[in-house]
């Protein structure tokens, strides 16, 4: 069994590398080469490419880079079709990938897309690119093969690797002393964004926030984790300007473990609304978009979904308080902190939601993810039963 398989970012890199030993388990014999990473290598895949090659961000970024991306995509093509593998599996970065999955599946190689694009949040026409360019997807969020179902396309729910990865309990007082925060006492995190622009749009806002808090219920201890040492500075200044006798803590990176030694969190829509599901801390969740974007968002009816954080996509209803744009207030935000800090049912409510989301999204994805995968192989004959 000769498998070809391409993963173009750290996120991917992770991915691929579990799917690759829970195949290995099931074809001990299998080879695997393509586009891989750190952690790939280590687990057996050959690297015709590092996976840095494809880690490009940003528009500008993409289109100063883009003649080398297209030379790579074509080498590939050449590479696969000379040889056939027995099944192509695109990890993730779908405007490389799906150009990629397509070719070589008019060239008749069985193909593989693992991690749909959120076409339930935005272009939900991409869910035709997928179907078209992959014979089976392998979804991490459980609403997603159902989208590809109505149009005749073939998706799986796997589980999703992050709720795989994160422990199922977390020690406080371990996390808090490491964290250099008070073992007793109440701490609230501050996550105001991973990217500049959020910290900008929303820093000053979850400052005043925090104020705003402290001031109802003194005694509280705030903690900021800052993605980058850019995030870092910008965080500072922010500190300093709009909030010096704040009694906040700035970690630089350690997002997850600040959050497993919080009492609640205020954060920004995205990414970390998912860690802090895991991670079961209760949550109160924001965003705003630039005035131009906005108006572009209502003006042109682009949000497709009644919510933005997973946990209530997930839930199917407002298990989480979201504020967004013009909505995001300091009071409105603090109000539905301090709820969550000092009311025990609107508190057990909210962690048991999220118990309960955590548990359909914990199913052993590397393990799924190869069944899946076996099973549209043995369909066509390609392994034994």
């Amino acid at each position: 069994m000769r498998i070809g398989i391409v993963a173009g970012e750290t996120s991917g890199d992770i991915l691929g590398a579990g799917l690759i030993r829970a195949l290995r388990e099931r074809l001990p014999q299998a080879r695997f080469e393509g586009v891989a990473g750190p952690e790939m290598q280590a687990a057996g895949c050959e690297a015709l490419y590092p996976a840095e090659t494809l880690a490009v961000m940003g528009l500008s970024e993409v289109l100063a880079h883009l003649p080398r991306l297209l030379s790579v995509r074509r080498r590939l093509v050449r590479h696969f079709r000379a040889d056939p593998p027995d099944v192509f599996i695109g990890i993730d970065s779908p405007d490389f990938n799906l150009g990629l999955e397509k070719t070589l599946r008019r060239a008749g190689i069985p193909t593989v897309h693992y991690v749909s694009p959120s076409i339930w949040a935005w272009r939900p026409k991409r869910v035709f690119k997928v179907g078209h360019a992959a014979d089976l997807t392998l979804a991490i969020l459980p609403f997603e093969p159902s989208l590809y179902a109505k149009h005749g396309f073939k998706a799986v729910f796997v589980g999703h690797p992050l709720a795989d990865a994160v422990p199922d309990h977390v020690d406080r007082v371990k996390l808090r002393s490491e964290l250099h925060l008070p073992e007793k006492g109440t701490v609230v995190a501050l996550l105001p964004g991973s990217r500049g622009t959020e910290v900008e749009r929303l820093g000053k806002l979850f400052l005043d926030t925090a104020q705003w808090l402290a001031a109802k219920k003194p005694g509280l201890r705030f903690a900021i984790p800052a993605a980058t040492p850019k995030l870092n500075e910008l965080l500072k200044r922010q500190i300093r300007m709009y909030a010096p006798d704040l009694p906040v803590t700035l970690v630089e990176g350690h997002s997850r473990d600040v959050l497993g030694a919080a009492d609640a969190v205020l954060l920004a829509s995205g990414t970390a609304a998912l860690e802090a599901m895991l991670i079961q801390c209760p949550m109160v969740v924001a965003y705003k978009l630039s005035n131009l974007s906005y108006a572009i968002v209502r003006a042109f009816d682009l949000l497709k979904i009644p919510y933005v954080s997973l946990p209530n996509l997930l839930a199917e209803r407002r298990l989480v308080p979201e504020f967004l744009q013009y909505d995001a207030s300091a009071a409105a935000m603090g109000a539905e902190l301090l709820r969550l800090l000092d009311d025990p049912a609107a508190r057990g409510e909210q962690l048991g939601g999220l118990g309960a989301l955590t548990h359909m999204l914990r199913r052993g994805a590397d393990q799924r993810a190869a069944e899946a995968v076996l099973e549209m192989l043995k369909s066509r004959g390609a392994v034994r039963s």
